[in-house]
């Protein structure tokens, strides 16, 4: 769906040459972007530091290693505080300005830090993981909001962008500070508690910078606004800049519809919120249900999947895929205010189909070819072997049906010779785990050794590829633009609390889906959707690029189905105006 706001074709070419020379000409924006932006960075380190922390969890609490759904826990309760967060962050932001948001979430996402830290079991743990979830909840919709509305229009994409950068840089960092601190006494509380850090700076950062000229305005503050705004864009665009505040303004004191008297009937009565919420919170959903923090919670779980069983292993290649994350979001950076939102997320979706594809087929080779148990082989460990194959009536297992056993849970040895030659089916505990390193052998208790587990990491390289610079970026781009000034606050935090609810559906799931179908059809379940999410985008997100804010939703207002999104914005805007 296109709008018919005839903006200057300039933008397409000269967006990111605007966005570098704000470095030399205005490094007040900047200063504001990447302040508010390491709220993304709070985000992304979150998001991948558990994955790691989670392999030495399990080492140091016995009952987080035996029960699955514990394991899922500890992840997904992080989620479930950012689905309060996130709602109270949209009433905190509309009631009492981003920056004072953006100050409360760094002071929970510090204090969970510490709880996680210091944690002495894995209730505490828990405890700790939903006070971070809270500030993460928070900052996740807080940081682009205040990017967008104190950002110029020619670059308001990609600085909105770079707090998708800090989310995949944050995630890089996590991974670098896994791998750091891996021999380090306290392995996990060393990396969960790290996360305190950049909570503080931020905290700091924030104190010095001003509240969002936007939200000034809407409280009556114009001078102050106004003074903001004479910092942020070229004298010569300011007064512009300042009437359209005052158009949008006059428009809601008619409507007496000021967000603390916002209900939820009216939202869905005004057409324009409601069209923009489709869009928006439609956006938020398929970006978690197309899988993408079944790879960043849990990347180390499924190079594991793919036959690579030592730990060191699994985080240095997950590492690789964080950082293919964080170039992807460069690229967002580039091409957002170029190319466009909905032609990114036509391009990401299609490259994530084909990789979704290609990790299901090589996770089903992968265990339609999984080693035998041998006879010989876990004689040679009579003492450990594991009790359910030593009483099957058909003795003929594979590592996977290994793995499957669970009274109690047993492990894959591998062959002296060749790792894909039979092995040993043996208890599985770190007495058995140590015998087995002894005699130079792997062991495994995720996934097998397995001839294909380089085709998985390029499946998941291809995904992150093609993921982050388009469904990884756009969706927070577009719910930081696509609603109307009066509803923006309470619009965004529906939005990242849907965002929420679906990633910790996903998180809760993903480790007992495996179990449950496999591998295989868990990724082919999440290409599915994604098929699904490609028709959404092609039907109900409109285009928002190069638009003032309060000419969104002008936009929203006479919006036509426009399917060819390939064409000359133009010819879009000429085929509008005739309708």
């Amino acid at each position: 769906m296109e709008g018919g706001i005839v903006h200057s074709e300039g933008v397409d070419s000269t967006a990111f040459k605007h966005c570098l020379s704000l470095a030399r000409k205005n490094p007040f924006v900047l200063r504001l972007a990447f302040s508010a932006g390491i709220g993304g960075l709070l985000f992304g380190y979150d998001t991948g530091v558990i994955s790691g922390a989670l392999l030495y969890i399990r080492d140091d609490f016995k009952s987080v290693d035996r029960e699955t759904v514990l394991q899922e826990s500890i992840v997904s309760m992080a989620v479930a505080g950012a689905i309060i967060g996130a709602a109270i962050g949209g009433w905190l932001n509309d009631r009492y300005g981003r920056r004072t948001t953006i100050l409360i979430a760094d002071f929970l996402f510090f204090v969970g830090a510490v709880l996680m830290a210091a944690a002495p079991n894995p209730s505490l743990l828990i405890v700790g993981r939903v006070f971070v979830g809270l500030g993460v909840g928070m900052a996740s919709m807080t940081s682009p909001l205040y990017i967008s509305e104190a950002s110029p229009a020619k670059v308001r994409g990609a600085l909105v962008s770079t707090n998708g950068f800090l989310i995949t840089g944050g995630q890089f960092l996590s991974y670098l500070i896994n791998l750091a601190f891996t021999k380090a006494p306290g392995t996990w509380r060393w990396m969960l508690g790290v996360a305190g850090v950049p909570a503080l700076l931020q905290f700091i950062l924030m104190l010095l910078l001003p509240e969002s000229p936007r939200w000034l305005y809407r409280k009556g503050r114009e001078e102050e606004a106004e003074a903001i705004l004479r910092k942020i864009y070229p004298s010569q665009e300011v007064d512009a800049e300042i009437q359209a505040l005052k158009e949008s303004m006059e428009k809601e004191l008619l409507e007496n519809e000021a967000s603390d008297k916002i209900s939820y009937v009216k939202l869905l009565q005004t057409t324009t919120v409601r069209r923009g919420l489709v869009a928006g919170v439609g956006l938020q959903v398929f970006q978690q249900f197309v899988g993408i923090n079944t790879v960043m919670y849990y990347s180390p779980t499924i190079v594991q999947l793919a036959g690579f069983a030592s730990n060191q292993t699994a985080l240095l290649l997950s590492l690789v895929i964080a950082g293919l994350n964080a170039f992807g979001s460069i690229i967002s950076i580039y091409f957002i205010d170029r190319t466009g939102r909905k032609k990114l997320l036509v391009i990401s979706l299609c490259g994530v189909i084909i990789s979704l594809g290609l990790l299901s087929a090589v996770f089903h080779e992968t265990n339609s070819h999984a080693p035998l148990v041998g006879a010989n082989e876990t004689s040679h460990f009579a003492p450990y072997t594991c009790p359910d194959y030593r009483s099957a009536p058909e003795p003929v297992w594979d590592c996977m049906k290994c793995l499957k056993a669970s009274s109690p849970s047993c492990g894959f040895c591998s062959s002296s010779e060749n790792k894909l030659l039979a092995g040993a089916c043996l208890i599985s505990n770190n007495t058995v785990r140590d015998v087995c390193h002894g005699e130079n052998r792997a062991w495994y208790t995720r996934g097998c050794p397995s001839s294909f587990g380089w085709a998985a990491l390029i499946g998941l390289a291809l995904y992150i590829i093609f993921f982050s610079p388009g469904m990884g970026s756009v969706p927070w781009i577009v719910n930081s633009e696509i609603y109307p000034l009066r509803f923006r606050g309470i619009c965004g935090g529906i939005a990242a609390t849907a965002n929420w609810i679906s990633n910790l559906i996903v998180a809760q799931s993903f480790l007992s889906l495996t179990e449950a179908i496999g591998t295989s059809w868990t990724f082919l379940i999440f290409g599915v959707i994604s098929v699904v999410a490609l028709f959404f985008v092609l039907v109900c997100v409109p285009e928002t690029k190069g638009l003032h804010i309060e000419e969104v939703e002008k936009m929203l207002e006479r919006r036509a189905l426009q399917l060819k999104f390939w064409d000359k914005r133009s010819d879009v805007v000429k085929k509008n105006q005739e309708v």
